[in-house]
């Protein structure tokens, strides 16, 4: 998995489980929880060996105070709890602790009560952690493990006085009933779907939501905002890593103070230098650990008794060091995560925040980026100087910057949520190697789009992966594919409006980048339309000959007044939703970028400059900002009109996408998943086929059932199965590999008598030789059609849906979707697949059950989702008729366990 807190670990001899499906022996897993605080937790289901912690943890309760646990029940019964954790493994209950270090500090149980699927619960949190968001993650958790388990309905009796556990129930989604003065009735429905009863899964998945964690940002704005930071390693010798961060955050002109701790050293850069951190007289907000690798843990311990919050590691050797560095990050992990610490690295650069209140640049990369509205996220050190010296030279200012390095805590996601709240941050500019957890990275990322754009680099041998695709278009992420093309595209979204539309006006001095700039228009999607007669005729009188049209041309020695009023006529035609303004060597220069940048500024419009060569914010274009960098308003200029056009491109589909309504997630009937569920369990996960009764039972789990087919040998057992199934049938191979390829001689169709079943037996023997075979009832005629559900290593459950044949298997690319799949969704990748005039009428065609399809999509998503266990969902092929369709083959197979994918992934809880 990739890195970030929402990431599982294993770390300091806790194993960390991928399903947590309970059976004979209950499956262990340990999750690592950062709190709103930034304080950690480790949640697990007790067991045997857990006793004597509960019973310490029940005594330190009542004698604090013995007559107000958090809430009644069994959670507040240590006799209780004991039995359970003594015999773990049944599904009809499960008790989960937190603990800090080897001590619980709260728990959560349920057991199941009668055979309804209702499960009474209870909750207990010590009181030092209350107010820390653990009740909500509890709470959180529980849904989950008990919806795993088959249970439809939490319930539980609660103390009318336990106001704040009442108010985390409420918050989460449970119904508050009143049984009398006493007592309240508190109910939460464990299913599936988009209503208000929908679980954890579904809430976390669902459009349009709100995001995970609302206040989880506060630990990352204490690394970025920290009073006093302490360089750890801070070198006397030029060039040193420790000397340049010390150096770079006094020449930044930091507010706070800065504490060089060196061992060998009485100074460092003319400072006082201290040999230990506990030495240092003052409480440090932010350590930055600048020291060799095998020396990190011992320097986190001290951070840990300092009470340091957060720490920067840019010492290199861990991710990178083979065993014994993975051994030594396992190590800083569990140190960081067991001391309440957040840490950005190991193999950091550093972060840079520009805010006049805080000036911190602790990184060692050379260059110093202008202030501004865009907050950077790298994954790559090596990149950073990259980053800093392009925004300087384009003039794109960062409000703050995260070069995060091994993403062992800090996670891409955590920044994502931080910029969402940011009232300095307009824009955020990515660039990612991998995702820690696809699923948290795509629901922030669409709450933060419709507000803020999220541009994106991926690298890595998958960036051009469907997956990748995938994720990034139902997010809506602007994606880049050079560095160049992210800076591009940051450029015009920092200054410049969203276009209302793709209608482009070209104004300029040369007819040869206007034509170049018309063929990438169009080239991008865009389109340069023809003036209305009232304004050509304007543009006529005012350029002076009879052709005047879109583009505009000028010629090389425009009069900048003619050149003002052409851009002026234009933008104020009503026929367009941005410009483009080409400017050649011109004596006048300045004159006619002012003109650029007042009609920007005057229209409304979103206006791009192309000056030859030339990338950034010229002075002229520039608007200036109280940071003294470029402001809003400004007008960017691309070297050609090439790049500017795609860029604009990107920005048009970004303002479609907010535009567009994103639809839900659909309730859907006929679904009982127990039998699936239970059939998981009994079939060995090792990635091969399941057998197909295996198959038939988790697809009836979600209302679903393939063509009938009976599977031969020999051709008697051919004859006897079209008897059993009704003449006329088709016969076919039964190897996955040609089962569907009528062009080879694979499949034979309207097979009427047994002569003609005898004659299509040979037939296929002789085209593809041995094996067994297949005998289907003829399916009614419809659209071929391939649905697969896998599980993508980049992003996660990845549903993609293609035409059928053996033509569409070469050359047509499967349109895909991430999980979850909402109603639009499924259109879309319905009417979008190539040939797709097939499934919407037209050119002669009838039209199909599209509906059908949609209801098919959305039931297969649906299995997905319930059964993390499986790897991939292949239905090939799926005949779409003109009403309703056939599923004529079906396979499904199992994850290794090593590689199952885990719904419970989280990392911040919400204050209680």
């Amino acid at each position: 998995m990739g890195g970030g807190d929402e990431r599982i670990r294993a770390s300091g001899g806790r194993k960390v489980a991928a399903s947590r499906a309970a059976n004979a022996e209950q499956t262990r897993w340990v999750e690592d929880v950062v709190l709103a605080d930034g304080g950690s937790v480790a949640v697990r289901p007790l067991g045997p060996d857990d006793v004597g912690r509960l019973s310490a943890f029940h005594l330190r309760l009542s004698e604090a105070n013995p007559h107000d646990p958090d809430l009644a029940g069994a959670a507040g019964d240590p006799a209780l709890l004991a039995g359970r954790v003594v015999s773990p493994g049944s599904r009809a209950s499960a008790v989960l602790g937190a603990l800090v270090g080897d001590q619980i500090v709260g728990l959560v149980e349920y057991s199941t009560i009668g055979d309804e699927g209702d499960a009474r619960f209870g909750i207990l949190v010590e009181s030092p952690h209350q107010g820390r968001g653990l009740g909500t993650l509890l709470i959180d958790i529980l849904i989950d493990t008990a919806g795993e388990a088959g249970v439809r309905r939490l319930v539980a009796d609660v103390p009318a006085s336990s106001r704040r556990v009442l108010e985390v129930l409420r918050s989460v989604g449970f119904d508050l009933t009143p049984m009398d003065d006493t007592q309240i009735r508190v109910s939460y429905p464990v299913e599936t779907g988009d209503g208000p009863g929908s679980s954890t899964r579904s809430r976390r998945g669902r459009v349009g939501g709100g995001l995970d964690h609302p206040d989880g940002s506060r630990s990352i704005d204490r690394l970025l905002h920290p009073r006093a930071v302490a360089v750890i390693g801070a070198s006397r010798q030029p060039g040193a890593v420790g000397h340049e961060v010390f150096r770079r955050l006094l020449r930044s002109g930091f507010t706070g103070a800065v504490y060089p701790v060196n061992a060998a050293a009485t100074h460092v850069a003319s400072v006082y230098a201290y040999q230990d951190l506990h030495a240092v007289p003052a409480e440090i907000d932010l350590a930055v650990v600048a020291v060799p690798a095998q020396r990190v843990t011992e320097v986190l311990r001290t951070c840990a008794q300092k009470r340091v919050r957060g720490v920067i590691v840019v010492s290199a050797g861990f991710a990178d060091g083979g065993d014994e560095g993975r051994a030594l990050l396992a190590d800083a992990i569990r140190i960081a995560r067991d001391g309440g610490m957040r840490l950005i690295g190991p193999n950091a650069m550093g972060v840079i925040n520009t805010a006049p209140t805080t000036r911190l640049h602790a990184t060692f990369a050379v260059g110093e980026p202008p202030a501004g509205r865009v907050g950077v996220f790298t994954q790559s050190g090596a990149l950073a100087g990259t980053f800093l010296t392009d925004a300087a030279r384009r003039a794109v200012g960062f409000s703050t910057f995260v070069s995060a390095g091994d993403r062992s805590d800090v996670s891409t996601n955590d920044f994502l949520e931080y910029w969402q709240s940011d009232p300095r941050t307009d824009v955020i500019m990515l660039h990612l190697q991998s995702f820690g957890n696809p699923r948290r990275f795509a629901r922030i990322a669409r709450q933060l789009g419709r507000h803020k754009p999220v541009v994106a680099l991926k690298s890595g041998q998958e960036s051009a992966d469907t997956g990748v695709n995938a994720l990034f278009t139902s997010a809506g992420v602007v994606r880049a594919d050079t560095l160049n093309q992210l800076f591009d595209a940051v450029q015009l979204l920092a200054h410049q409006p969203l276009p209302a539309g793709r209608r482009v006006g070209i104004v300029g001095t040369s007819s040869a980048l206007a034509a170049l700039a018309t063929d990438a228009c169009r080239t991008y999607g865009l389109e340069v339309p023809a003036l209305s007669e009232e304004t050509w005729s304007e543009l006529a009188a005012l350029v002076g000959h009879r052709y005047a049209t879109n583009p505009v041309d000028l010629g090389p020695l425009a009069d900048p007044e003619r050149f003002d009023a052409a851009l002026r006529l234009v933008a104020a035609s009503g026929d367009v939703d941005a410009i483009i303004a080409l400017v050649t060597p011109h004596a006048q220069v300045d004159r006619l970028g002012a003109a650029v940048r007042e009609v920007a500024a005057d229209s409304g419009l979103p206006v791009l400059a192309s000056y030859l060569g030339q990338d950034g914010i010229p002075a002229a274009l520039a608007v200036a900002d109280p940071s003294g960098s470029a402001g809003r308003g400004s007008v960017p200029s691309y070297s050609s009109p090439e790049s500017a056009a795609l860029a604009l491109s990107r920005a048009a589909d970004h303002a479609a996408w907010r535009a567009r309504d994103h639809g839900r997630v659909p309730a859907l009937d006929r679904i009982d998943l127990d039998g699936a569920r239970a059939e998981v369990e009994r079939h060995p996960k090792n990635g091969t086929w399941l057998p197909e009764p295996a198959v038939a039972t988790l697809l009836a789990g979600v209302g679903l059932r393939a063509w009938p087919s009976i599977r031969v040998a020999d051709e008697a057992q051919a004859r006897a199965a079209a008897e059993a199934l009704g003449w006329p049938v088709a016969l076919k191979i039964s190897d996955e590999r040609f089962r569907s390829r009528l062009d080879v001689g694979a499949v034979q169709l309207g097979l009427g008598d047994p002569d003609e079943l005898g004659g299509a037996w040979r037939a296929v023997r002789a085209a593809v030789g041995p094996g067994d075979m297949l005998v289907q009832p003829m399916a009614p005629a419809g659209v071929s059609t391939v649905v697969r559900l896998r599980q993508d290593p980049t992003v996660g459950p990845l549903l993609s849906l293609r035409l059928g044949g053996a033509v569409a298997d070469l050359l047509v690319d499967p349109l895909a979707r991430t999980l979850p799949l909402t109603d639009r969704d499924a259109e879309d990748l319905i009417h979008e697949i190539r040939g797709s005039v097939l499934l919407v009428g037209g050119s002669g065609a009838p039209a199909a059950d599209t509906d059908a399809l949609a209801d098919l999509l959305h039931r297969v998503a649906r299995l997905a989702e319930e059964l993390p266990a499986i790897g991939e969902i292949l239905l090939d092929p799926v005949l779409v008729g003109r009403r309703g369709v056939v599923l004529l083959h079906a396979g499904i197979r199992l994850l290794p366990p090593e590689t199952e994918s885990r719904t419970l992934l989280r990392a911040l809880a919400v204050p209680t």
